[in-house]
């Protein structure tokens, strides 16, 4: 009865699921995201993306080299994200900044994707945001949420994105949006969220691993979202998602934690 509350979804991604095919699959989930950003913003996008990139690639085959490991391509994900996430006017040698740091101090230096505690493009963007005053992030719009979609279903599908997650972060999102604004602004609720729920939220690195915890941390990351958001009327500013996505990881150990020893309390009682 209480096994639902731990499963961690291991099973669907210890079935063919290898950290290349994992890789992979989220580039090719954000490959309509990273398109539409580039068709709307034109050629000085283009510049972001590969500066993030190389950076990204860089640094990765510097810890490679070191650790006697083969290059997995794994960071290449946190620079597409930034591209997304970046605007064309920020100084390149800022995003270089930005990429250095959420690849290293989000992933590289904990081992790697999968052993870290945040989100390296969370990271990435938060420190851009910090450290240069007046740095701002991209607004997300109705073309980029319905470019994430195809992907968004990809991961679901996949095991590699939880539906509680979403879910619980969509549901707190939406009624502080209908509260707000009424029924009319869900729409643009929905579009300036989508991409950082599924890439930011939703990455199963920084968040909870038990079922029961996921439900939990996507509220509270829903709740979050709400609290930092500086814009108004019913859009909502990406970097209260990056922010978000931040200070929710830092709890997620502590969610999984009760949530196990819920579920332990109830067992004993079950068989007590």
């Amino acid at each position: 009865m209480t096994g639902w509350l731990l499963d961690p979804q291991r099973t669907r991604q210890r079935t063919g699921w290898t950290p290349a095919r994992v890789t992979l699959a989220q580039l090719v989930a954000l490959a309509g995201p990273v398109a539409v950003t580039l068709v709307e913003r034109g050629t000085p996008q283009i510049a972001v993306l590969m500066t993030a990139l190389v950076t990204c690639l860089i640094w990765e085959l510097t810890f490679d080299l070191i650790r006697g490991r083969s290059l997995s391509w794994h960071t290449a994900t946190v620079a597409l994200i930034l591209a997304v996430l970046v605007p064309a006017s920020v100084p390149l040698w800022q995003i270089a900044m930005a990429a250095s740091f959420g690849v290293v101090f989000g992933e590289l230096v904990f081992g790697g994707r999968g052993y870290g505690i945040v989100s390296g493009a969370a990271a990435g963007a938060g420190f851009l945001v910090f450290s240069f005053i007046g740095t701002t992030l991209s607004l997300s719009n109705e073309a980029l949420a319905l470019a994430t979609l195809p992907g968004a279903l990809l991961l679901l599908r996949g095991g590699l994105v939880s539906w509680g997650v979403l879910v619980s972060a969509a549901v707190v999102l939406a009624a502080s949006g209908f509260a707000q604004t009424g029924a009319g602004g869900l729409p643009t609720v929905a579009a300036s969220v989508a991409f950082g729920l599924v890439f930011l939220i939703g990455d199963p690195v920084a968040g909870a691993s038990t079922n029961l915890g996921r439900w939990v941390f996507g509220a509270l990351a829903g709740v979050l979202i709400v609290l930092f958001d500086t814009v108004a009327g019913p859009a909502i500013a990406t970097a209260a998602i990056v922010f978000a996505s931040l200070l929710a990881s830092i709890f997620a150990p502590l969610i999984d934690h009760m949530a196990v020893a819920m579920v332990i309390r109830l067992r004993r009682r079950r068989h007590g």
